[in-house]
Parts: C-alpha cells; sequence; structure tokens
C-alpha cells in the first residue's frame, strides 16, 4: 500500500493521546497530521512527553474545534466523557471516528445519564457506533465507520468472559469480579497524594459495585446470552503507574470442567495476535503486558469444581485504550491488525 491515511488526534496531551501518538508514529501507513488539545494550543508536543529523537516531525498543537474533520481520514478523541459528543454531534458522518471516552459504548441514554450525571447530546447517532472490543467483535467492527473504544475494566474482563458467556460453559447469576489498576487508569489529574505520601505507598479498592463500567461489561454480556446477568464489581488502585489484573470467579456450567474450559479458550483465541491463554507454568504478571496490545489469560481451579478462576492482564493504556483503538482503526482500514501494535 502506497498510500497513508492523515489521522488527527484530539485530547493529545493526556494519558492516552500520548500513547496514541507513540503507536501511529511507528505505523506504516498513517500520517499524524493534526494535534488537538483543550488548553494547550500552540504549544509542542514535547512539552508533555519526551519523545526519541528519532520520531518524525509532530504538528504544533492546535485547539479542539479549529479541527476540519472532512480533511482527514480518521480523528481519534481521547478527551473525557462529555466533551467527545459535543464534538461529534457536530461533526458526524465527515470521516470515520475512534472515540475512547464512554460517550458512545452505552446503547441506551438513560443508562448513559444515570452513570454520567449528564444528557446524551446527540443519542440519535448512538445506533450508528459499534463497540469496539476487538478482539471479539472483529465481524462487526469491519462494516462500521464509527467506533466506541472500550473501557479498560471491561475490556479486562470481557475478552474471557463473552465467549464462555455466548456458549454456555459458564452461568452468569454469580460473577464476581475483583480488578487492580494502575493509578494512570484514573487519569492524569489524578493526585499521586492518594497512593504515595512519606515515601510509604497505598493501595485502596474504590467504587465497590458503584462503577461506571459495570452497566458497560452488563451491557455486552447481555447480547451473547438470553440469561440473568447478575456481577459483582470491586475495582483497586494500585501504587504503580500502569496495568491492570482482574481477577474473576464464576460458576462452571453443569458437565464442563476447567480442562475444557482452558482448551475452548485456547482454540478460540489461536489465531489471535493479541490473546493469549497462559499454561500453569507460564506467569501472569504485570511485566509480560505492560507496553503490549497483549490480554494475558490464565485459569485456577477453584475449591469448588464447579467454580473456576479466570485471571485477565492488561496494559490499562494500550490494550484498555489507545492500542486498542488503533487495532480497530486496523480493522476497519483493512490493514494488517499487527500493524504498529506488535
Amino acid at each position: 500500500m502506497n498510500n497513508k491515511i492523515n489521522a488527527a488526534i484530539l485530547g493529545c496531551t493526556g494519558y492516552t493521546g500520548i500513547e496514541l501518538i507513540k503507536i501511529l508514529s511507528n505505523h506504516p501507513f498513517v500520517n499524524i497530521e493534526y494535534l488537538g488539545s483543550q488548553n494547550n494550543s500552540g504549544k509542542n508536543i514535547s512539552n508533555f512527553y519526551n519523545f526519541s529523537n528519532n520520531l518524525k516531525k509532530l504538528p504544533i498543537i492546535k485547539d479542539l474545534k479549529s479541527l476540519q474533520f472532512e480533511n482527514y481520514d480518521i480523528v481519534f478523541l481521547a478527551l473525557p466523557h462529555n466533551v467527545s459528543q459535543n464534538i461529534i454531534k457536530d461533526n458526524f458522518n465527515k470521516t470515520k471516528i475512534i472515540d475512547l471516552s464512554a460517550d458512545f459504548r452505552l446503547d441506551d441514554k438513560i443508562i448513559y445519564k444515570q452513570n454520567y450525571n449528564v444528557d446524551h447530546k446527540c443519542s440519535e447517532i448512538l445506533k450508528d457506533f459499534v463497540y469496539g472490543l476487538s478482539d471479539i467483535y472483529y465481524d462487526k467492527i469491519i462494516d462500521f465507520n464509527n467506533i466506541a473504544v472500550p473501557g479498560c475494566y471491561p475490556t479486562s474482563v470481557l475478552i474471557p468472559l463473552i465467549p464462555l458467556v455466548k456458549n454456555s460453559l459458564i452461568t452468569t447469576e454469580n460473577i464476581i469480579i475483583d480488578s487492580k489498576s494502575g493509578y494512570s487508569g484514573a487519569g492524569k489529574n489524578y493526585k499521586l497524594d492518594n497512593l504515595i505520601k512519606d515515601n510509604k505507598f497505598n493501595f485502596y479498592n474504590y467504587n465497590t459495585n458503584q462503577h461506571r463500567h459495570i452497566c458497560e461489561i452488563k451491557q455486552e454480556l447481555k447480547k451473547n446470552t438470553d440469561n440473568e446477568i447478575i456481577i459483582s464489581f470491586n475495582p483497586h488502585i494500585l501504587p504503580i503507574f500502569r496495568g491492570m489484573m482482574s481477577t474473576i470467579y464464576c460458576d462452571i456450567s453443569n458437565g464442563y470442567s476447567k480442562k475444557q474450559i482452558y482448551d475452548f479458550l485456547k482454540d478460540h483465541f489461536n489465531n489471535s495476535p493479541f490473546v493469549k491463554v497462559l499454561t500453569e507454568n507460564e506467569p501472569a504478571d504485570f511485566f509480560s503486558i505492560i507496553n503490549t496490545n497483549n490480554c494475558l489469560i490464565k485459569l485456577f481451579n477453584h475449591n469448588s469444581n464447579q467454580r473456576i478462576i479466570i485471571v485477565s492482564m492488561i496494559d490499562n493504556l494500550i490494550k484498555g485504550a489507545s492500542g486498542q483503538a488503533v487495532q480497530n482503526m486496523n480493522i476497519i482500514h483493512k490493514f494488517d491488525l499487527k500493524n504498529a501494535l506488535i
């Protein structure tokens, strides 16, 4: 392919925006032609991240609203919820859009308002966005021009669970999810005093069974089963910058065993370049996933033969955000999935 596509990134100075720049700068078929920010117009992106010297010259940051969507082949929005939708509603159908906020993940505007405390400004186009869980919904994504990138917690949970739920290998009435994330998942405005004080490290849970990502997880599980979905979700913040581990406890359906579930997942993701189902001897640790677009899955026995423990690990900034965004771009542009990601 000789022609490169022109990309714009809005929200370029946040954690996910920086990751997008790093990834797309190494993509063989992408030129970054526009960088936009809410508050940093006129500045150089090097003020916000020390990019390597061999990185090709990037444009000066401009205002969000000066972007002419129709002049670009694809626009990435790495902006907070509510900010994205206000920009997209005035620029819909002008080019391909990949939105990393929560604004287009939920199908129901009422559920969106309940969880994000704001009315959706363009709910009429929710149906025009596909939920971009790229390792699961490839066949759906390829037919869409507008992608809603999943949240980081849902990504780590749904990649192993959807195939099992869809094929009735586990039951859905008692799923317990214990997730731990690096503090970058809380965004750039997160105060490190919550985690590091007087050279001592803290670790805590938050929003137990009230986290905004619960509705997202339930929505996607419901699309894959007629059974009732009951989950308990307990997220935590770790005193490290990046990385995410979700430990999922669930009941095995009658007639199945842990080995059958392992064999099924191993076969299901056999051709995936990014999802790896580990053996008992392979480590499931943050060193194995940080700075990758991979999802590592490992199964453990429960004391009860009818329960199973699933550990799913991702880099929350890459697989849980910017890497998955680029993976979606590769799908809709029919690029090699591995471009810029391996």
